[in-house]
């Protein structure tokens, strides 16, 4: 799996992108309307910083409720703290955004790994009423621990998400967040987490409005699954995602000997190793939930299994 399409909905809204140029404003849908794409086209001369102050003029900055980063470099790749530091710097003139997504960037354009991310803890205090937040890219991503009392959705979503992020998501004080989504990826992509930096998402105690947990894109997925079987947090959990990663009939065993399932909407296990005896195990264990398991992969040779999105 790669990421090959652009976002077309984010935040509940369809993703329009902004084009820079001359004064289009009259052809401009309404502010609140939709979730804004601003971007650089390769090889042009404007950088993200002029596009997004064309975007902040031309646009009733007062109204946007979402915003999507797209790619931010016309030529070489570079590190997007520049981007970052554009759009937090424009916090005053967007009271109202509630949704923000970093990195809309297709493989075609860059690989998930090869992004050049930065710290983005910034962006969490300079809007204290955001309440989505996706961050796709891990190589030189960092974050520190705040508290935010709005945000309800944080998803990464990386080849290899580095443990000093993991542990930094752990330690936040979000007291309203409801859906957490981790793409763990890779020890080769940077990718160095364990099982035990885990741990704050499974207690429960952290996140106590916590409704729907992906732990996602790893290779030791199994024990991941064998962890989350055991944990207290899944008791209050609504939708389960242990995707994109290696899990095989061990992890799903691990899950079926645990703690009930039953309570759960839906249980996503999309791109796994699971034997077809498993898959029915599950479904029949299951009744009343979604179950995802969809992308069955078939690797005899554990070496030779792989997550979802890596490079």
């Amino acid at each position: 799996m790669t990421v090959n399409r652009h976002l077309e909905q984010f935040h509940g809204l369809p993703v329009f992108d902004f084009t820079p140029g001359p004064d289009t404003s009259a052809e401009l849908p309404a502010a609140g309307a939709v979730a804004w794409r601003i971007s650089v086209e390769y090889g042009t001369k404007a950088s993200f910083e002029d596009t997004w102050l064309d975007f902040l003029d031309r646009v009733d900055s007062a109204r946007v409720g979402a915003v999507v980063v797209g790619a931010w470099w016309a030529e070489d790749y570079e590190p997007i703290g520049g981007t970052l530091a554009a759009v937090v710097g424009a916090a005053e003139r967007l009271p109202a955004l509630r949704g923000l997504f970093i990195g809309d960037v297709t493989y075609e354009q860059c690989e998930i790994s090869w992004l050049e991310m930065s710290e983005v803890t910034a962006v969490l205090t300079a809007f204290p009423r955001l309440e989505e937040l996706v961050v796709r890219g891990g190589s030189g991503l960092k974050l520190r621990p705040v508290r935010h009392e709005r945000l309800r959705a944080l998803r990464f979503e990386a080849g290899g998400l580095p443990a000093e992020v993991v542990r930094a998501v752990g330690e936040c004080d979000l007291p309203a967040l409801e859906r957490l989504e981790l793409w763990l990826g890779v020890d080769e992509y940077g990718g160095d987490h364990s099982v035990a930096d885990l741990a704050p998402f499974l207690t429960g105690v952290r996140f106590p409005a916590l409704r729907h947990l992906g732990l996602e894109n790893s290779e030791y997925q199994d024990d991941i699954a064998a962890a989350v079987a055991q944990a207290p947090v899944v008791a209050r959990l609504e939708h389960l995602a242990l995707a994109m990663g290696v899990l095989t009939d061990e992890g799903a065993g691990a899950l079926l000997e645990g703690q009930p399932l039953t309570h759960l909407k839906s249980l996503d296990l999309h791109h796994h190793y699971l034997s077809e005896e498993m898959q029915q195990r599950l479904v029949a264990a299951l009744p009343g939930v979604e179950v995802d398991l969809s992308d069955a992969e078939v690797e005899e040779v554990e070496e030779d299994r792989y997550v979802a999105v890596a490079e």
